[in-house]
């Protein structure tokens, strides 16, 4: 299993109706399995595949991750918070890791 860390940035109070941004990096080497170690052998692809972000259990947003993006990716994306409830981060690593973080959104 590889030590990754995510990192969220996302508001914990939101007006009913208001648009958010919420932010994630993860921290992760993303290798490409392209590149060659000293003796010339290819170093095996690990990458963070897939993240999946849940509101409330609903998937409000989903991407699926290429070898072409750099180390410690960074997404950002926006959600209308209509009512209160929890995130749920999922990001799936080739090795089989999954890391994950919650969240509550407090909605008024």
């Amino acid at each position: 299993m590889a030590k990754s860390k995510p990192r969220v940035k996302a508001p914990k109070a939101a007006s009913k109706g208001e648009v958010i941004t919420i932010k994630t990096l993860i921290s992760h080497k993303m290798e490409s399995g392209q590149r060659k170690d000293k003796q010339g052998n290819l170093i095996p692809r690990q990458i963070i595949h897939n993240f999946t972000a849940k509101f409330n259990g609903e998937t409000v947003f989903a991407v699926d991750i290429e070898p072409a993006i750099s180390a410690n990716p960074y997404l950002q994306f926006k959600m209308r918070a209509d009512e209160p409830g929890e995130f749920e981060f999922i990001w799936q690593d080739d090795d089989g890791s999954v890391y994950s973080k919650k969240q509550k959104l407090s909605v008024t």
